[in-house]
């Protein structure tokens, strides 16, 4: 037996992004745009940015081969232009993608250490921080308290200052070392590095 979908998630998959032509039902809508000296052609009089009947707006797109689109649907009255649909969801469509490729993923690595933690594991742990760091993600590095080792808050405070100025010249710590939880946390952000 086929499955049967309801209405509204057919017209749901049909209806475009935006309200367009007869699909904007509103006596009145307020028309901006930057071809309103074709709109007064087309309309046979001088119109001017402002509320005008939905039906003479959607006459005027249509003599003009252009779409009335719906900009703004939660205005009183919705904000609507006379423009080319396609075109318009193109440009959308192609500052969306610029925007996405200008806003960089940020990588966090997290290095764990214990309260206890002696200088050669501090080093080896260094060493991952200060790679990460090169190559452009934060570091958060945290201590963790288990059991009874809560009592050496003040040990974790200042392995991750040390942590904190080792890596000085890489990254620097956007906060001090703060508890949450078990956990005695700091994140440090790469430097911008000069290009030589």
């Amino acid at each position: 037996m086929a499955r049967r979908h309801s209405r509204n998630q057919r017209t749901r998959r049909n209806e475009p992004e935006h309200r367009i032509n007869g699909f904007i039902r509103i006596p009145e809508i307020r028309l901006v745009g930057d071809n309103f000296d074709e709109i007064s052609e087309v309309a046979g009089h001088k119109i001017e940015p402002g509320i005008v009947n939905t039906r003479d707006a959607n006459r005027w797109a249509q003599a003009l081969e252009l779409d009335l689109v719906e900009i703004s649907p939660k205005a009183d009255p919705p904000v609507c232009k006379i423009i080319d649909y396609r075109k318009f969801l193109y440009v959308k469509k192609k500052k969306e993608k610029e925007i996405k490729a200008k806003t960089s993923k940020t990588v966090i690595k997290e290095i764990r250490f214990g309260p206890n933690t002696d200088d050669h594991d501090f080093d080896f742990k260094l060493k991952h921080a200060q790679k990460f760091l090169e190559e452009g993600a934060k570091v958060k590095a945290y201590v963790h308290f288990r059991g009874r080792t809560i009592v050496f808050k003040d040990r974790g405070e200042l392995l991750l200052l040390r942590f904190i100025k080792e890596l000085d010249e890489l990254g620097s710590a956007e906060n001090l070392p703060k508890m949450e939880g078990r956990r005695m946390t700091v994140m440090i952000a790469p430097r911008k590095q000069k290009k030589k």
